[in-house]
Formats: structure tokens, sequence, C-alpha cells
């Protein structure tokens, strides 16, 4: 359980001045050019001993991904981007940072763009956030005019941010995708390698990073890495926002400790499931992309990487989707698949035509019309999608139906059961009629 005083994310319900001014007095921008001043080794060493992993859903460690970028300059600008980009089902936690608190982030690039010898930040917000890009904006005019940013600012290294607005597509939010409509192309991956550190915007060594990972630097390096690192279990450390979505009572974002246990965290936070922890039909962890797993297995679950791991699922972005008994499971997953077919880029053939072959299998599966063998034929080109694509969206399509099938097998298998018995009752009864 966290304590109030070490959460990072002070106003993250806008209960207070989220001006330049309200951040200062909550210990944002408090010594960030004696930071700086220790040196970009100092601040990547520090980050890599915190432990902080990327908190964007995949968990990469964030110290070791600014150390990729290269210590001298080649005569190529270095620049730091900042995936806003979110838009993957059940994840809401970085609209919070932008909307109420965007003064850590900001405050994180100047730091983060110094470790890597950048002098230029791009944020790229989510199309559908407005308001978000407008209280982002806000913020960073207050900081120019305080002379917290551009040339000769009070901080001792020249910085520029700029808010890059998307058009609304979930794809731009993988790394690579998102340059390139940086860049005024079509929002579609690349091929890695070359990495984005030797060759990302414009050609140029880059990092793109989650907000909720540069948002959190500059209290980290405040405050030590030893006390960052003292929250949760080894290799699962710090603070982390959890977004409790659906069946419960109160549902919520909330900075919590990483490793709590969900059900502590659902107890404490989100008033409980509707309905009592019997009604507890589901869980997706950490975003639509995550494997769904059964409520029963769930409430002894420990919420970090491995603790997701172990239940063969992922931690994602801890955007927890609770589902009770009154949910249509198989409707559920159905809609994600749609989700998915409609997001691809369609630049992978197995991507692009198995989220829709998918998509239309489980809509047949939501009404029971199909045959058994049919469910080991849909695991099986789930296979065939997952590993084969460019970007990890193929993977994400097909995990949660490799989540519902070893689930909810008897499930699935029960609705087709009743589905032929009515269909043969039916018959039966239009031969009586004839």
């Amino acid at each position: 359980m966290l304590k109030d005083q070490d959460r990072i994310f002070t106003n993250i319900y806008g209960l207070k001045d989220k001006s330049l001014k309200g951040a200062m007095s909550r210990g944002h921008w408090d010594g960030t050019k004696q930071i700086i001043e220790k040196g970009r080794d100092w601040i990547i060493d520090e980050m890599k001993a915190s432990g902080l992993r990327g908190r964007g859903g995949a968990g990469f460690p964030t110290g070791l991904k600014w150390s990729f970028m290269p210590k001298e300059s080649d005569g190529r600008p270095h620049y730091l981007v900042v995936n806003a980009d979110e838009s993957e089902p059940g994840t809401c936690k970085d609209r919070e940072i932008l909307r109420h608190d965007p003064h850590t982030l900001i405050e994180g690039c100047v730091i983060a763009g110094f470790a890597m010898g950048a002098h230029t930040a791009y944020i790229y917000v989510r199309g559908e956030y407005m308001r978000e890009r407008e209280a982002l904006q806000a913020a960073i005019d207050e900081c120019y005019d305080a002379g917290l940013l551009g040339t000769n600012n009070k901080n001792g290294w020249d910085f520029d941010i700029f808010v890059h607005h998307g058009a609304g597509a979930y794809i731009c939010g993988e790394e690579t995708a998102l340059l390139e409509s940086l860049e005024g192309k079509k929002g579609q991956p690349r091929l890695k390698p070359p990495f984005p550190a030797n060759m990302g915007l414009y050609g140029c060594p880059t990092t793109v990073n989650n907000v909720e990972s540069i948002a959190v630097a500059p209290t980290i390096l405040r405050r030590g890495a030893g006390w960052f690192s003292s929250i949760g279990r080894p290799n699962n450390v710090g603070t982390k926002l959890f977004m409790i979505s659906g069946h419960v009572n109160k549902p919520c974002t909330v900075e919590e400790a990483m490793s709590i246990p969900f059900r502590e965290l659902i107890e404490k936070h989100a008033g409980g499931v509707r309905g009592g922890w019997d009604n507890l039909m589901a869980v997706i962890p950490g975003g639509a992309s995550c494997p769904i797993i059964r409520g029963e297995d769930m409430e002894d679950a420990i919420m970090d990487f491995d603790g997701m791991r172990e239940k063969k699922s992922s931690f994602g972005t801890a955007a927890i989707i609770v589902m009770d008994k009154s949910t249509d499971v198989i409707k559920a997953i159905a809609r994600l698949s749609a989700f998915f077919k409609h997001e691809s880029c369609g630049q992978c053939t197995p991507c692009r035509e198995g989220t829709g072959w998918m998509w239309r299998v489980m809509e047949r599966m939501v009404t029971g019309n199909a045959q058994k063998r049919e469910i080991d034929m849909l695991l099986q080109v789930s296979k065939q999608i997952e590993g084969h694509t460019i970007c990890a969206l193929g993977d994400a399509a097909a995990w949660p139906v490799q989540g519902l099938i070893r689930n909810f097998r008897p499930e699935i298998e029960a609705r087709i059961d009743r589905y032929t018995h009515n269909a043969m009752a039916h018959g039966a009864v239009m031969e009586a009629a004839e």
C-alpha cells in the first residue's frame, strides 16, 4: 500500500491548482538545474538503478533505453518523442497526467532530453484528446513565459517542446508508426532494425517513451533511485497508475505501489466488485490486448509484470477491466476483435486478413452458429498471426481470442450446443407444420 508522501502525481484528480505556480508549490521544477548539472551519465545510471520499467505496456527498462542514444553527436540532432497516443481500450492514465498534472511531463522532457543529448521533444497526443492537448499546450506556454523552456533557459539546457495532434489512429501508438505519422506520412510501422535510437525521427537518433515513464523521472531523480526501487518487488518496482473500469462500484484511476494484490486494489480504491466477489466472472488486467483471466484466478493475483505472466496474461498499462457474471464474455472479446480489425494498418498480410477472419468467426461464436472444431481452428489461426507481423498489433489481436479459448472454452461449446439444439428443434417444428 502506497503512502501519500510517496505519490508522484499529486494532482491526478485536478483538485488542486494545475498551473506552474501550483505545480511548483507541490515540489515540481524543484532543483531541475541541479539535476542537469550532475551530468548525463549520473542521470542515466540513476534511472537504471531505480528499476523503472516503461509504463506504456511493454515494460522495457527506461534507463537502459535512454542509454542506447549515441553519446557523441555525429552532426544529426537528437530527438525525444513522447507517446501520448493512448488509444488502447481500457487505458486512460496518460490523459489524467496531461489534463491535471502536465508539469510532471514537461519537466521530465527537459531532464530526459538532456540525458540523451536532445534539444527538442515532440509530444504526440491522441486525436480524440482535445482538452488534454489544450491543457498541455497551456502548461508549455507557461514554462516558456517563465524561462524554463527555450534557448538560454534557467535550467542550463536549451530545450523546445512541440505538441503534435494525431488523427485518431490506434496504430500510431506503435513507436515507429508514430514516427512515420509525425513525419507526415501514413501511420504504418517500420521494420526494425534500424532502431529509433540510431535512425528515428527524420532519420536522426530518437527515443520514444510513454507519458508516465517520462513524468515520473524528475521525482525519481530528486528522491533517489533507492526510494523508488524500495516500492514493489524486485523487477517490478515503483509506483504505478492503475485504471479500474467495468463492473466495480467506483471506477477510478489511482496511483498505487507496484505488486499490490488484485483484491486489495479493488477493495481499497474501487469499492469492490459489483454484486460482491462471488459475482466476479473475468478480468482483463492490462488493457484490451492482454489475455482475459477467469475471476477465480485473479483474486490472489499480484498486479505487476511477473504476477500477470504467471497467470498467462500480461500487465500492459495496468488498465484493469472487471467483468461480472452479467457479461457475455464471448461477445466482449468479439467486440475487441472488431476493434483490432478496424485499427489494423493493413501493411502485413497476417494481420490485415487475419484480424477480419478472426472477427467474423468470433461474431458467429457469439450466437453459437459455429462448429466445435472451429474453436481449435480459430486458435490455430491466431497463432499464425501472432509473431508474424512487423509490429505487435497482430499479437494484440490474437491474445484476447487465445485467452478466451484457454479460459472460457466450456462457455463457447455450451453456446454452440444450444444453437444446434434450437436449430434442430426449429427444423422439427417446421417439418411438423408441413
